[in-house]
């Protein structure tokens, strides 16, 4: 690995909790920030007539963070963005930036960059006027100005296309640019929202790889909005899981994904998304099982998590990739016929009928199946979740 040369100090005092200095590392000039910026919602609320957006929503961003709000389209996730920066002013709650409330700091001077869908650019300005134009509002030099914007533009991989203007740019470059944009005014806090929808899906896996990696590289805490669990998956420290205005899950990608609170949450991640099956409880000569009608489950080794059910009346979850299909029946598989056949390329996506359930399957692109056969289905019974008929988890 190559050593870090600190090669210049140039200090932009821009304002007092942040410096800006230029680091050489692997041949590549980077801007570099030092800095504390947290973030902390406060029992949020914002309500428009008889509407409730937001309702009570409280969590921390900590410092250098990328912090991901996930939920599906209505459920409240720009307004909380809007919230944050300043654009809508909420009904009840606190704002906290490094722990001074901004619910009265107009947005100019929250100290955010914040980056929409459509990236705003002027489209009158060649991209270095783009990126400058912030430097410019606030009276930097020009020897300055094209000092950081060149740094950025390097940064980016955009330096060849400061001349250009954005009606010439495809879309991962009017997104580098408006990053640019952001970045060089050397804000606290990034806000992102949904920012790679217009985007080709190819483009978008490159470009959310881009983001988080500049992300970490410039250490600037970060709240995005998306509606894409493979974004949220992929880029995120932490999720926050929003439905109807309510923040329903905080954790990691992968607690989120491994230990859902609801169903709501282990339905919406997941592609498939997590099969969810009614059932009952009963017990049987010390065993307990899980009776779904056309099979029944031993899930005696679940039993002190069964034990906290309130009725027998509950939900089996079990993601597509924790079931195993086979051509071959043995005595601990549950019988099935196959519906449809979704080849992936690297994998199939079998959709099944089990009496009367329906079932996604994941199973190895090699297995030759086809609509109308019959299968053998044995369940990983370390990776079911169990929830109460009222979406709350069990396990």
């Amino acid at each position: 690995m190559e050593k870090v040369q600190l090669r210049k100090i140039n200090l932009f005092i821009l304002k007092p909790s942040l410096i800006s200095f230029r680091i050489k590392f692997n041949s590549y000039v980077y801007l570099a920030f030092i800095g504390m910026a947290t973030v902390s919602i406060k029992d949020i609320s914002k309500q428009y007539g008889d509407i409730q957006a937001i309702e009570g929503i409280t969590f921390d961003v900590q410092n250098k963070e990328f912090l991901t709000i996930l939920g599906p389209s209505g459920c409240g996730k720009t307004t909380l963005l809007r919230l944050i920066a300043g654009l809508e002013t909420p009904t009840l709650g606190d704002i906290l930036i490094d722990n001074v409330s901004v619910i009265d700091v107009p947005v100019s001077e929250r100290d955010i960059a914040l980056i929409f869908q459509t990236y705003a650019l002027y489209n009158h300005m060649t991209v270095y006027d783009n990126i400058a134009f912030p430097l410019k509002m606030r009276g930097l030099s020009k020897k300055d100005i094209d000092s950081k914007v060149k740094e950025t533009a390097e940064m980016l991989g955009i330096r060849e296309l400061l001349d250009r203007k954005p009606s010439k740019l495809s879309g991962g470059e009017q997104q580098r640019v408006a990053i640019g944009r952001a970045i060089i005014r050397e804000p606290k806090v990034f806000l992102m929202d949904e920012p790679l929808t217009f985007l080709d899906p190819k483009l978008r896996t490159q470009m959310r790889i881009e983001i988080k990696t500049l992300q970490r590289r410039v250490g600037i805490t970060t709240i995005y909005v998306t509606h894409d669990q493979a974004e949220a998956m992929t880029m995120s420290d932490k999720i926050a899981v929003i439905n109807k205005g309510v923040l329903q899950q905080l954790g990691t990608p992968i607690e989120i994904y491994n230990k859902p609170v609801n169903t709501f949450v282990a339905s919406f991640l997941g592609s498939p998304s997590m099969n969810l099956l009614n059932c009952s409880c009963i017990e049987n000569n010390g065993k307990m099982f899980l009776d779904l009608v056309s099979f029944q489950l031993d899930v005696t080794d679940l039993k002190s998590v069964l034990d906290k059910r309130k009725n027998n009346d509950i939900v089996l979850g079990i993601r597509p990739e924790d079931i195993t299909v086979s051509k071959k029946k043995s005595s601990a598989t549950v019988e099935s016929e196959v519906f449809i056949v979704e080849p992936l390329g690297y994998e199939v996506v079998l959709v099944l009928k089990t009496g009367g359930n329906i079932l996604n399957v994941k199973a190895d692109a090699e297995i030759d199946i086809r609509p109308g056969e019959k299968v053998w289905l044995t369940f990983n019974k370390n990776k079911i979740h169990i929830f109460n008929r009222s979406g709350e988890t069990l396990t």
